[in-house]
């Protein structure tokens, strides 16, 4: 009897071709999303280098490619591409509670029964529709998103709109508050916001549940000494070319490293030099291009810098003078490869996936900053890439001359009070005591003759 069921089927010569081998998910490749439910994963298949994505929406499957080969990219598409059906899939309408006896001139009112999780969708949906309109940034958008999956949905995606209190809200706020910042968890709780401010307009919630007060502590990121700038300069330029210490299975599983970067490009130290000359942010790092930056010779040397827009912010950047120097080397650097094209990006331009260029840069500036003890600053908080743009614009706060807050803010695509709250928080009277020693000179009054 077992020989019945093991036997092969009679249609087994039309249905097992190459051809549709090719398009069969490897069992090997098939990773769940985490976070999300097992229905939604990325796998890859014989026909395509890309990972692809399916899942079980709507009584149906759906399937698409993620056009990336990075499993990293290609689980955030997956939760975009979740996102979205399961937004087109969930329907806002109001359906009557069947009822025996009809009620003359009265109007019966039911909710829906909206989960969170479709709720949270939703208004993913509204979000990616207000970045394509410009009003919200992409980034701020993965951000979001990222808070979504973390903690958010895992908590309370299943459950209604409506059974969200004061008192979950103040599990939660209690909850973040032992592994994050505060300014961390008021974010999220703008998150929730959102969600449950979407189902009050859709009537799935009467209204909003009072949300804990949270009060937000800004702890600025450590900008670095001269002293400590010219040491991890130094250290960048010495590591260039140099294998990473870890062994490749390290760098292939924990940090997600390819083989071709397992050696510390010279990247590296032109992106230091840049970023403290430059005043830009790190996310630029990825998307500034040839075709970006400008050349101006004139009374002054220095780069204009005509990024995308970030953060409301379009205006041109000028650079210091010894930004061009080094847009010069790596423009030989990568002339020489035929990458200094318009459409060439200034770093990593061999690397198309530039969340893993701008991965790949962050990863050995790290590697710099534990060569040189330089992680924490000096009231213990942790160094990134980020603290370079900090130590750009205090830089100019400590030893420009008579450079104005306005003018600043202008130039860094920022505001005079993000300058004051973060960027000149570390700035003391001591570091400028010659300013504050310095008098003005006396004017003579012309005489008058008569």
């Amino acid at each position: 009897m077992l020989t019945v069921f093991t036997a092969a089927a009679a249609n087994d010569p039309v249905l097992r071709t190459q051809a549709r081998e090719r398009t069969v998910p490897i069992p090997s490749t098939i990773t769940p999303v985490p976070g999300y439910p097992r229905k939604l994963s990325v796998f890859k298949i014989a026909a395509s280098k890309f990972w692809q994505v399916r899942c079980w929406i709507a009584g149906r499957t759906h399937r698409r490619s993620t056009q990336t080969q990075s499993l990293r990219m290609a689980q955030s598409f997956a939760r975009d591409f979740y996102e979205q059906l399961l937004a087109q899939s969930a329907s806002l309408r109001i359906e009557p509670t069947p009822t025996s006896s009809v009620v003359l001139n009265d109007t019966i009112t039911v909710k829906p029964q909206h989960t969170f999780a479709a709720m949270a969708a939703q208004m993913m949906a509204n979000e990616q529709a207000r970045v394509e309109r410009g009003e919200f940034s992409a980034g701020s958008l993965k951000v979001l998103r990222n808070r979504l999956d973390a903690h958010i949905l895992p908590r309370w995606g299943k459950q209604r709109p409506a059974d969200i209190d004061h008192a979950q809200l103040l599990a939660f706020t209690q909850y973040l508050s032992k592994s994050f910042s505060t300014i961390t968890v008021s974010q999220y709780l703008v998150a929730v916001r959102k969600i449950l401010t979407l189902a009050v307009a859709v009537n799935a919630l009467d209204k909003l549940p009072e949300f804990p007060k949270v009060r937000v502590q800004t702890n600025s990121r450590g900008a670095f000494t001269p002293t400590e700038y010219w040491q991890i300069m130094r250290t960048a330029r010495k590591l260039q070319n140099t294998r990473h210490p870890d062994s490749d299975s390290t760098l292939r599983k924990s940090y997600r490293l390819r083989s071709a970067e397992y050696t510390m490009p010279p990247d590296v130290a032109w992106c230091i030099g840049f970023m403290v000359n430059s005043f830009i942010r790190p996310s630029d790092l990825k998307t500034l291009k040839h075709r970006h930056v400008e050349v101006v010779r004139n009374g002054n040397t220095y780069l204009r810098l005509n990024l995308p827009k970030t953060k409301s912010h379009a205006k041109p950047i000028v650079t210091l003078q010894p930004a061009v120097r080094i847009y010069q080397q790596l423009t030989q650097h990568y002339s020489a490869k035929n990458l200094a094209a318009p459409d060439d990006y200034l770093f990593l331009p061999h690397l198309r996936d530039r969340a893993y260029a701008h991965w790949v840069l962050a990863f050995y500036f790290n590697w710099v900053l534990a060569r040189t003890g330089l992680k924490l600053g000096a009231h213990g908080q942790e160094r990134s890439l980020y603290s370079l743009r900090h130590s750009s614009i205090t830089f100019r706060l400590l030893y420009g001359q008579g450079i104005d807050l306005l003018t600043l803010a202008r130039n860094a695509r920022t505001s005079i009070d993000m300058i004051n709250q973060h960027y000149a928080s570390t700035v003391t009277g001591e570091q400028n005591i010659g300013m504050l020693q310095s008098r003005r000179t006396r004017q003579h009054s012309p005489s008058v003759t008569s």
